[in-house]
This record gives C-alpha cells, sequence and structure tokens, in this order.
C-alpha cells in the first residue's frame, strides 16, 4: 500500500514514517509539510491511503480535515487517516460529515504500530477506523453495558449497516429494494431509539455509525 504522509513537525513525521517503515506491505512515497504540498502529492501519486495531521501550514487550523474531504471527493479510492493530538467532537463530525466510508480517526498519543497497520489496510479497503477515545467523547456515557443499538430491529440493523460503509439514502434503498421513503422512516426510527433524533441530520448519522462500529468492533 502506497501511503503519503503529511505533517508539520519533522519529528513527529519522521517518527510516523519510521513506524510505517516496518510494515512490510506499506511504502511511503512522499512526506508534505502543509496543505499544498499535500495536495500536490496526492494529484501526483495517486496513493492507496493519505496519513495526515490536522493543524498544519497555512493557518494551523483544520487543513488536515480539509485535505480529508478535498481528498475522497477528488479521489475516491484513496483512504485518509487523520492521525491527531486532538479528540475534539467538531472535527470529527465535520470529517464524517459525508459518511465514514474510507476514512479514519486516530489519536497519536494512543496508536501503536498494530492499530496504525489495521488502519491502513482497513481504510485502503473502503473500510473505517475509529480510535475508541472518539467514540467514547461522541456519544457520551451512550455506550452502556447494553448498547442502545440492541434496540434496533433486524431491518433497521441493516439499513445502519449500510449508512456505515458510507451509502447514502438512494443506495441504501436500492441494495435493501426499499423505497427511499421507507428508508427514512427506517433511518428516523434508528435516530429515535439511539437518542439522537434532536440534532441535526448529519450529526445524528455520523454519531450512528460511531455508535455502530464501537458495538460491532
Amino acid at each position: 500500500m502506497r501511503v503519503v504522509l503529511a505533517d508539520d513537525h519533522e519529528l513527529i513525521r519522521r517518527g510516523i514514517a519510521a513506524v510505517l517503515d516496518t510494515i512490510d506491505e506499506v511504502e511511503v512515497i512522499a512526506e508534505c509539510v502543509d496543505y499544498p504540498s499535500l495536495m500536490a502529492a496526492v494529484a501526483e501519486h495517486a496513493p492507496d491511503v493519505v496519513i495526515t495531521d490536522i493543524r498544519m501550514p497555512p493557518t494551523q487550523t483544520d487543513e488536515g480535515i480539509a485535505a480529508a474531504l478535498a481528498i475522497r471527493q477528488a479521489h475516491p479510492t484513496t483512504g485518509v487517516i487523520v492521525l491527531s493530538q486532538f479528540a475534539e467532537p467538531e472535527y470529527v463530525l465535520e470529517l464524517f460529515v459525508d459518511g465514514s466510508q474510507g476514512l479514519g480517526y486516530l489519536l497519536k498519543d494512543k496508536v501503536s504500530r498494530g492499530e496504525l497497520q489495521r488502519a491502513v489496510t482497513e481504510v485502503s479497503s473502503g473500510g473505517s477506523a475509529v480510535d475508541s477515545a472518539i467514540v467514547e467523547v461522541l456519544v457520551a456515557g451512550r455506550l452502556r453495558r447494553q448498547s442502545p443499538i440492541d434496540a434496533l430491529t433486524p431491518r433497521e440493523s441493516e439499513v445502519l449497516s449500510l449508512i456505515a460503509e458510507g451509502r447514502n439514502n438512494t443506495s441504501v434503498a436500492e441494495a435493501l429494494v426499499l423505497s427511499p421513503k421507507a428508508v427514512a422512516k427506517h433511518i428516523n426510527s434508528i435516530f429515535s431509539k439511539l437518542s439522537l433524533g434532536d440534532e441535526p441530520d448529519s450529526h445524528s448519522r455520523v454519531k450512528a455509525v460511531l455508535m455502530w462500529l464501537a458495538s460491532n468492533g
């Protein structure tokens, strides 16, 4: 798997690159220090996976999130892992607002070599990888011993599993041979059972997916 790595801190970037170099099936093909160089490297090399920090030049705000979304739109087969020291819900919600397919969010101070390897493998094949601490922050106590996911009907579980793959309502309807209206009804029921009905739809979808991933991890 060909990887482009972006982080403006040289020691951190070189450290991550050194870890990746110990994984036989992974090759770091470019290292970048800011948003422009990252986007240029992706356009040039068409990597299997991009690993990026959140805060990079030029503004040191959310360049990594912006890059991840732009890359997934322009290069849908390229997986993107945001590797950050920040477990901030707004960043996660922004990253997963259109689905979790081919995306990951891991914390630098917790990730191990094995976890990084699994994440690279997962997102390169269209899956997702989310640090457990992120799930805890987002669902804030909802992940109890008995998961709210258990309250879903078999059909609702099917719908949510397809949403977790990054599918939109139309794609879910086609996969399950349902009408769009029936899919919307199932989604509303899912949100209600997961106590997500009072939030914006995009945020509810992200949290529902993360709860599904946590209960099936």
